[in-house]
């Protein structure tokens, strides 16, 4: 299946279930976000496109750079993933708010969960708001 050219495309791509929880999950980061633009599709994270909501330039203690995006979202067939790409001198918000966020799995800066119920919303969208202000992992590295 090729890569829908843009985020709505993609929105309207899926089922009709995994639609209405996307749906209202960009909603929600628009609404949390509404600088992050443009909005794009990233294809870095295997098979399903990522939309991605801002973007930063990285540059690792490895040496390692590169460009991208500060908030992510996508479906995959068993699991929803939300990416928030941000940090502070204390951590990545993701991994330090992982109590706080629900019936969801976290990484570093990866939120992962079953059903838009399992997720704090509010909590994701507070985290999404500061990530915006603050603009990205840099601010860690």
């Amino acid at each position: 299946m090729p890569t829908p050219p843009t985020p709505t495309a993609f929105l309207a791509s899926l089922p009709a279930d995994r639609r209405d929880a996307m749906t209202t999950l960009h909603k929600a980061i628009r609404k949390a976000a509404p600088k992050l633009t443009p909005v794009k599709l990233w294809s870095a994270m295997g098979t399903q496109p990522v939309i991605g909501y801002g973007q930063f330039h990285y540059k690792s203690k490895s040496g390692r750079e590169g460009d991208w995006f500060l908030i992510g979202l996508t479906a995959r067939k068993d699991y929803y993933s939300l990416h928030i790409c941000c940090g502070d001198k204390d951590g990545y918000f993701v991994e330090k708010n992982a109590a706080k966020l629900g019936k969801v799995k976290t990484g570093r800066s990866c939120i992962t969960f079953k059903k838009l119920d399992d997720l704090n919303l509010d909590v994701a969208m507070t985290l999404v708001k500061r990530a915006e202000k603050l603009g990205g992992l840099n601010a860690m590295l």
